[in-house]
This record gives C-alpha cells, structure tokens and sequence, in this order.
C-alpha cells in the first residue's frame, strides 16, 4: 500500500477560460486510509479521481504515491487500481479469465495467476462462480468480479468510481459492508468517489467535501456531521437548521444568538477562551446549523 500527497493541484480544461475545474487541491492520504470524495454533480470528484489514476493531466501542482513524484508517470506504472461505475467485463469472458486477464497481459507464470485469482476469489464469495460468464451474474457479483480484477493485481491504491450507482438500493446496502469488509482485510489505502452521502458517512475514515472546483472540508465522518465548516458542508451533510442571527451574549460558556422570531442557545460549548480565539464577539452576525435531534424549543426566555 501507499501514501497520497497532492499539492496545490490545479486542472484547468481550457486556458482559453479562466475559471478552473479544480484549484489548490491539497490533501494527504495515509497508508491504509479509506477517504471518500463527496459532492454534487460536478464539482470535479471524479476529475480528481482521474487525475490520481493518471487518465487526466494535472495542470498544477504536484501529485506524489509513496512518495514519488508521478504528474507525468502513465497509468500503468502507477501500480493503481480502478474500479469503475460500470463493470466493464469482457462478456465472452469467464470469471476466471475476466479476473486473470489482466495478468496474462504481464505475461506472467500461469501457477502464480491462478493463485491469485482463486486468493481474491475466496475474499470476495466469488469460488463458486469462477467458471460462469458475466451474463450469469446479479449486478452485485459482477461488480465484485471487477473489484477482484482489481484486487489480483496488487495495487498501491485502490480507486472506487460510483461503484455502486448502477445497484438497488438493498444491493448498495450489502456491498458497501463487503467493500468496508474487504478495506479492513487487505488494510489497502481506498479513495472513494460518490454522491451518496450515506456512502460517505458510513463507509470512510475520512470524508472530503468538494463543491465548486475545492475541497469545503476534510475530516472524519463525525467531525464532517457535527462541525461542519461550511454553510455548505451543513446542509450538504444530513438534514440541518440554518439559522441567521446576531450574537447577544455569551455569557458562562453558552452563547445566545437572536434570530428573526426567537433567540438560539447553544448548549455551552464555547467558552471564553474559545470565544477569544474564535473571534465570536457580541453584536456579530452568524450563520447557525442545528441538527434536527440537538434542537429543542422553549417557550421561556434563556438568561443571559
């Protein structure tokens, strides 16, 4: 497995436009780490995605696996894996050839093949249907064929796609504990690309937040959900309240904020030195999420 480490990335499609598709790009991921790119259509994950795996040019910036320098190092050679939204498997093709195919194209010996496939075989449940062809396949076996395509060829990286885009809701439910499953067993460094937020939330260690071109936010899933640092990130993130408001005071920990019909009062958190450090003052104007299950209403007026 490797580490990730992209600096200042940059892609822009066409010079002739000012505006780019992805700018100032940083992030670092560890060995073994399971990150997830999230966001809406658009906002340049899967160019990201293709970036890392070496289909797309990076206009700026530096993009570095296990600490080499790669921005102009081809697909092949960056020992990536890939799995696609689309299983892309060969139909005239067993199982075993469709997994093995890969490796016959290395030319590589014919005992070391078969052990592979049947090793990545018995992770992914897929023994009993090596000999079939794809058309013989549920939509979820097909897609653990291309992961396990993926898998014999011992990448660094494992780059997932929308894999799970083309499936039923339920299916979509079984794979992503099998991919999470597969993730813990092989401790592989997995970047993940979805729109689904449950996706993110339930299956990463970290989750990166893309909207317009950037990265909004990068955390674990509970920082993501619970101290989102964005307007964006919040409503993106699960369902929330936003409220706008002024602060009125801040008075033992907790701070008062008054909105259009009411007042909102958090529940303690900050405290004066985290009102010094925050910059929060009286008399400023926020932006307030609240969850749906933290919120609750009184009819009685909060001291302070």
């Amino acid at each position: 497995m490797a580490d990730v480490l992209l600096s200042k990335v940059r892609k822009n499609y066409n010079p002739a436009i000012l505006k780019d598709t992805l700018r100032n790009i940083n992030l670092d991921i560890k060995d073994g780490d399971f990150i997830v790119f999230v966001g809406p259509s658009g906002c340049g994950k899967s160019t990201l995605l293709r970036m890392i795996a070496g289909l797309e040019d990076i206009t700026e910036g530096d993009l570095k696996i296990d600490g080499k320098r790669v921005n102009d190092v081809p697909p092949s050679e960056r020992n990536i894996g890939m799995v696609f939204q689309s299983y892309a498997l060969y139909p005239h093709m067993t199982v075993f050839e469709n997994m093995a195919f890969g490796l016959k194209l290395k030319h590589m010996d014919k005992k070391e093949i078969i052990r592979r496939v049947v090793q990545a075989a018995d992770v992914l449940g897929l023994e009993a249907f090596l000999e079939r062809k794809p058309k013989a396949l549920s939509g979820g076996q097909r897609q653990r064929v291309a992961i396990g395509r993926c898998i014999v060829q011992n990448p660094s990286v494992f780059l997932f796609d929308e894999p799970l885009s083309n499936l039923d809701a339920a299916l979509r439910v079984k794979m992503r504990l099998e991919i999470a499953k597969l993730h813990k067993e092989l401790n592989a460094t997995i970047i993940y690309v979805t729109h689904d937020q449950e996706e993110a939330l339930t299956m990463s260690d970290r989750i990166a937040i893309m909207h317009d071109g950037v990265m909004d936010q990068i955390g674990s899933p509970t920082d993501i959900y619970e101290r989102p640092a964005t307007k964006f990130v919040a409503t993106f993130i699960g369902e929330t309240n936003v409220f706008d408001g002024t602060i009125k005071s801040i008075v033992n920990g907790k701070v008062v904020i008054g909105i259009e019909n009411g007042d909102v009062t958090t529940s303690g958190s900050v405290t004066e030195t985290e009102e010094k450090n925050t910059g929060f003052s009286v008399g400023e104007f926020v932006t307030v999420s609240v969850r749906p299950e933290k919120l609750h209403f009184s009819a009685e007026p909060v001291e302070g």
